[in-house]
């Protein structure tokens, strides 16, 4: 049966939120780094008894963590590697994500159009493994369709030379919402979160670690203090290298680095190009390469690709050569060929993929998306690597490995397998989907307190309200205009140029809620970034 979390604190009020840090001393586990790692198991670890602390240098999400492909799946290119056991997992906690959140996560249809004769029983085969794997946890059967019915389920396809097609059934989600709906979740169940109040050390007696010192990002003065801690957590995502130098300068030792960064690019264009409830899937594109357009929010998301890169930026670029791959891929399956006129949004992830013990020339499509723990000689246990869908078994890895080092008691079984999330709707409630435009929908639950709030009736475009904008500030941790138009609200990565123009309204509410205007022109510079197009 299903578990759901209790209503959470009325605000997020940051003054009261640091004067409760400031008056913290010790603490069972700290958790370092607000993404999908980090939040997963500061909310298990919450449900299990431990007292949990929990920062984030930047926004919740604010890296990987809010910049992906946006789907909830078993991995069907890993199942083409052979690696069935993180398919099998993967596919078992897509059901999982899916039940716990339904107003963030849900299941979609995947069309592989078919140029080749070949293809269609060849990758139609393959998942109806993929379906076997699944089990009871499956999301629907595969299909195998003929010309006309690819045609029909994905109108924009180019059908000069096409054979038919594969259905099958994955998942989508809203990622950074998600994040932020778990921050809110474990916060709700006693943990204590903040963002922008970076950890600047790592404390050490007689050998091991013993806490953390901090510091909060957004007071000029440079507010900082210490916390202790039985156990510390770095979930820094691609930054995890970082931490562990802190800690090994600590006992005189260098550090060989665990993360080999890979860039993932998507752009979003209009949903004309492709106006389908089901989402296209290229398996295998000229280099080798997957191809996705995936509708979400009302848009059209296209990508991604798999570029290995040595610098570790907040705000990674796109480069000329992505663009034009994503371009020139989407133009040999879409009818109506999107230009790089046509782009309203151009956003960069970076994938923390874990470096092999022995590194080979073939690039980080390579790798394994396996996530990795490790627990230092100290007692630093550090995860990286893996995937949003997995996020909830890779929390409950980690505080295994806690376990086993000693470095926590004993603990009870997990419970956040049937945790329904805050705003979760009960089951069999309907739904509205992720694929069409933003709106109330993604509050669950919550839509009705958001509503009313001052200015539910004033429209700040793509869905956003004014009252949208005041529960980001007083409840959703909120602290810049970015925060608001990239992350509570997904303006910035559905169209740069509307976020634009929403930026000033924006400021001014944040301003009458918080007492600052969030920084707009950081937003606005930001916000060029996105709606730039490199050629």
């Amino acid at each position: 049966m299903s578990q759901t979390a209790v209503l959470p604190p009325v605000t997020t009020d940051r003054d009261r939120l640091l004067h409760d840090l400031e008056a913290l001393s010790e603490v069972d586990l700290i958790v370092i780094g607000g993404g999908a790692s980090g939040l997963g198991v500061a909310l298990d670890a919450r449900l299990r008894g431990l007292s949990v602390l929990l920062l984030e240098s930047n926004d919740f999400a604010g890296g990987t963590s809010s910049r992906a492909t946006k789907l909830v799946h078993g991995g069907v290119r890993y199942l083409a590697q052979g690696n069935i056991s993180l398919v099998r997992e993967a596919l078992h906690e897509r059901r999982a994500l899916l039940n716990n959140a339904p107003h963030l996560a849900q299941p979609l249809a995947f069309v592989m159009p078919a140029y080749r004769p070949w293809e269609v029983p060849f990758y139609g085969t393959g998942l109806k493994v993929y379906d076997a794997l699944a089990g009871s946890a499956s999301l629907g059967r595969t299909e195998w369709l003929g010309r006309a019915r690819t045609a029909d389920q994905l109108p924009g396809l180019k059908t000069a030379g096409l054979f038919g097609g594969v259905k099958y059934w994955d998942g989508q989600f809203d990622d950074a919402r998600l994040a932020l709906t778990l921050a809110r979740t474990a916060a709700a169940q006693g943990a204590l979160l903040l963002n922008y109040c970076p950890v600047v050390d790592v404390l050490h007696e007689n050998g091991r670690v013993s806490g953390v010192r901090w510091r909060d990002a957004l007071d000029a003065a440079g507010r900082e203090g210490t916390v202790r801690a039985r156990c510390v957590i770095n979930a820094t995502g691609v930054w995890v290298d970082d931490l562990r130098r802190l800690d090994d300068a600590a006992r005189g030792q260098d550090t060989t680095p665990m993360v080999a960064p890979s860039q993932g690019v998507h752009l979003v264009v209009d949903r004309s190009f492709m106006p389908s409830s089901e989402a296209l899937l290229v398996p295998r594109t000229r280099d080798g390469r997957v191809l996705f357009a995936v509708p979400w929010l009302g848009h059209l998301i296209l990508g991604t690709t798999d570029t290995p890169r040595d610098a570790v930026a907040r705000e990674p670029r796109a480069l000329p050569e992505e663009i034009a791959f994503i371009l020139n891929e989407s133009a040999h399956v879409l009818a109506r060929a999107p230009r790089a006129g046509d782009v309203l949004s151009v956003w960069v992830g970076l994938r923390p993929l874990v470096r092999p013990a022995h590194e080979d020339e073939g690039g980080t499509k390579t790798i394994s998306r396996e996530h990795t723990v490790r627990v230092s000689p100290s007692g630093l246990v550090t995860v990286t690597g893996g995937k949003w869908t997995t996020y909830r078994s890779m929390a409950e890895d980690v505080l295994r490995h806690c376990q086993d080092a000693g470095l926590v008691p004993a603990l009870p079984p997990g419970r956040t397998a049937g945790f329904s999330l805050l705003g979760a709707p009960p089951p069999g409630a309907p739904a509205t989907r992720l694929t069409d435009s933003p709106g109330l929908h993604v509050y669950g639950t919550e839509a009705a307190d958001v509503q009313a709030l001052p200015g539910a009736d004033q429209d700040l475009g793509l869905g956003l309200t004014e009252a949208m904008v005041r529960h980001a500030a007083r409840r959703e941790y909120a602290r810049t205009v970015e925060d608001v138009l990239a992350r509570r609200h997904r303006m910035l990565f559905l169209h740069a140029d509307r976020a634009m123009q929403a930026a000033p309204a924006v400021a001014r509410i944040l301003a009458e809620e918080i007492g600052s205007d969030g920084d707009p022109d950081a937003f606005l510079g930001l916000a060029e970034q996105y709606r730039h197009v490199p050629a």
